[in-house]
C-alpha cells in the first residue's frame, strides 16, 4: 500500500519547491494545480462541460483562467457551478494517478487540503511554512498580482498557524538547505516506520 501524504501551505510558503524535495527522494507527487491545467488545456476534461455552462469562458479550445475571473467577478453563483464541475474531474485525476503509482510514498499537493477536508483521506499531512515578512517578499517578487490582491488571498485561506497545528508535520523553508533537511526526515520517519509495521 502506498503511503499518503498531503501537502499545503499559503501562497509563498514554498510548497512548489519543497514538493519537488519529496519527489527527488524517490515519492510520486501529484500536483491538484496542474491537474487542473490539464483538465483546463485545449483537449481537457473540462473543456466541454465548461463549455456547456460558461461558453464565454473558452478560448483557443481550452478554458481561459482570465476569462473565469471575469466570470467570477460579475456573477455570485458562477464558483458554486464551477467547482461542480471541476472537482470531480479533480478527484477523477487524482484517482487514476493513485491507482497507477508505485511509489511507496505518493505526496498530494493540495492547497486548500484542511479547508476541502482532504486531510481525513491522508496517512499524514505536511504543511510548508515561512515567516510572514519571507512570504510576502516572495509573492511580491514575482510581480504577478499586487499587496492589495496578496492580503485578499491570505484573507481566504486557513491562517497559517491553524495548518501548522493541523499538521503531522511541518517544513519551514526558511533556507533551501533547512527545508531539504526536514525533508528528508520525514521520508526517513515514514520508511522507517513502515519498516517495522
Amino acid at each position: 500500500m502506498t503511503y499518503l501524504l498531503g501537502l499545503t501551505g499559503s501562497i509563498g510558503m514554498g510548497k512548489s519547491t519543497t514538493a519537488r524535495m519529496f519527489a527527488d527522494l524517490g515519492c510520486a507527487l501529484w500536483d491538484a494545480d496542474a491537474a487542473v491545467h490539464r483538465l483546463y488545456a485545449p483537449g481537457g476534461a473540462a473543456v466541454a462541460p465548461m463549455r456547456a455552462v460558461f461558453p464565454d469562458a473558452i478560448e483557443d479550445g481550452g478554458v481561459s483562467r482570465a476569462r473565469l475571473k471575469a466570470i467570477l467577478a460579475a456573477d455570485d453563483t458562477a464558483l458554486a457551478r464551477i467547482e461542480g464541475i471541476v472537482h470531480p474531474l479533480v478527484a477523477s485525476d487524482r484517482q487514476a494517478f493513485l491507482s497507477e503509482t508505485e511509489a511507496d510514498i505518493a505526496v498530494l499537493d493540495i492547497p486548500l487540503l484542511f479547508e476541502g477536508g482532504f486531510d481525513a483521506m491522508m496517512d499524514a499531512t505536511v504543511c510548508v511554512t515561512a515567516p510572514p515578512d519571507v512570504q510576502r517578499a516572495r509573492v511580491m517578487e514575482r510581480g504577478t498580482m499586487s499587496a492589495a490582491q496578496f492580503e485578499a488571498i491570505l484573507a481566504k485561506q486557513m491562517p497559517d498557524a491553524e495548518k501548522r497545528r493541523r499538521a503531522t508535520w511541518v517544513v519551514t523553508t526558511d533556507t533551501l538547505e533547512n527545508a531539504r533537511m526536514q525533508v528528508q526526515g520525514i521520508v526517513d520517519d515514514i520508511r522507517k516506520g513502515r519498516a517495522h509495521a
